[in-house]
């Protein structure tokens, strides 16, 4: 294995939402490597690269993080952008996967490698209840695949792949794939939205602020628990054009009526597809993709829904999942007259996000779902 010499380092810089990240890599870090990845060659590359001065890197990446206060899953999107920078992706995949393995490692998480079939699969530690990517397990603790999209259907059974094992010191902590502070993206990178709403006779415009990086953030995002999901925020750019508007349109308006205007809201100001006709797979929305996106199913209505609710009048609430349908359901400060369940000593009347064959009301359920088998798949109390 040889490395490149041909400058001591080389600087780079590239625009990171809202920030420009500079970083400089010595030439002692740029190693030459095999695209056809093996553990022999892996455990080359890192044998290579530790003599190298990688410690600038590190230190730039903790300190971008520290200072934009990222979550894990934007951390990682700065990091697969600087392994960009040093080795691009369409040069030498095995070699550009080695970087983001080696710097996810040095920046103190838990990442492995495996092998098989010609392929390096990248794997991280997590704790969280991921449902729909492969994870393989080590003394009890269970890894998530980072690339499996990569691969997609050249993906194999997991037993096809054979852990390598590389002892890398500051690799200790779990992964997260909670997003709870969305980036501070560049205002010039917004654009407006129109959206009509009618409710009660009269039409409501809106010109929202959206954003298309927010598909990049989650164009690989994976299936994460219903508590994860529902509480991806907005970012400030689009809050700042739609909430303050909601709350302006919902003065003077009692509790329930309130609640029903964003219900139908939610409801009607977007049109509806459902994920395998939009994208060919099941694939959740966060609120701020169903904001930006032309169409949206239950899932993406039900978050949209419970973001807006909780951010204007901070109820409690519980998600509930049918065998094909997810909707809400909301414990108001006064009962209200309808249909409803009681969870936990509490009473939530229905509310219904999402389009349906009638036009249900506030406690008013789908009569397909009455004699439905349903699970309670998250309960939001406030901190009051």
């Amino acid at each position: 294995m040889l490395s490149f010499t041909t400058a001591k380092a080389q600087n780079h810089a590239f625009d990171f939402f809202d920030g420009t990240f500079n970083f400089s890599a010595d030439s002692s870090i740029v190693v030459n490597s095999s695209p056809n990845a093996s553990a022999e060659t892996i455990n080359s590359f890192y044998s290579e690269i530790s003599k190298g001065n990688y410690q600038p890197i590190v230190s730039a990446l903790t300190s971008y993080k520290e200072k934009y206060k990222l979550n894990d899953w934007i951390y990682y999107q700065l990091i697969r952008k600087t392994a960009e920078e040093i080795s691009p992706k369409a040069e030498n995949y095995s070699r550009y996967t080695l970087y983001k393995w080696f710097l996810l490692s040095k920046c103190g998480y838990d990442a492995r490698l495996a092998v098989g079939n010609g392929q390096i699969i990248f794997y991280v530690r997590n704790d969280e209840d991921i449902s729909d990517i492969p994870f393989f397990m080590i003394n009890d603790k269970k890894y998530m695949c980072l690339n499996y999209h990569d691969y997609g259907k050249l993906f194999k059974q997991a037993n096809t792949y054979k852990p390598v094992n590389i002892l890398v010191p500051e690799a200790k902590n779990s992964f997260s794939y909670k997003v709870t502070r969305m980036p501070d993206f560049n205002p010039d990178r917004y654009v407006e939205k129109a959206i009509d709403f009618s409710y009660k006779q009269k039409v409501y415009h809106f010109k929202l602020k959206v954003n298309n990086d927010v598909k990049a953030i989650f164009a690989n995002y994976p299936g994460v628990d219903f508590e994860t999901y529902f509480n991806i925020p907005l970012s400030r750019e689009t809050h700042s054009s739609l909430i303050p508007m909601l709350k302006d349109n919902l003065k003077g308006m009692e509790q329930k009526r309130g609640v029903d205007y964003l219900m139908r809201f939610t409801r009607y100001a977007f049109l509806y597809e459902n994920d395998e006709e939009n994208f060919g797979k099941e694939k959740r929305l966060s609120p701020e993709e169903t904001l930006l996106t032309k169409y949206s199913d239950c899932d993406d209505r039900a978050a949209l829904f419970f973001y807006l609710v909780k951010e204007i009048y901070n109820l409690p609430m519980v998600a509930i999942l049918y065998p094909t349908h997810l909707t809400m359901a909301v414990s108001f400060d006064k009962p209200v007259k309808g249909d409803y369940l009681l969870y936990n000593g509490r009473r939530y009347a229905f509310c219904e996000p999402t389009p349906q064959a009638t036009d249900l009301k506030i406690g008013q359920l789908s009569a397909q779902l009455k004699n439905v088998n349903y699970t309670i798949v998250y309960n939001y109390l406030p901190n009051k």
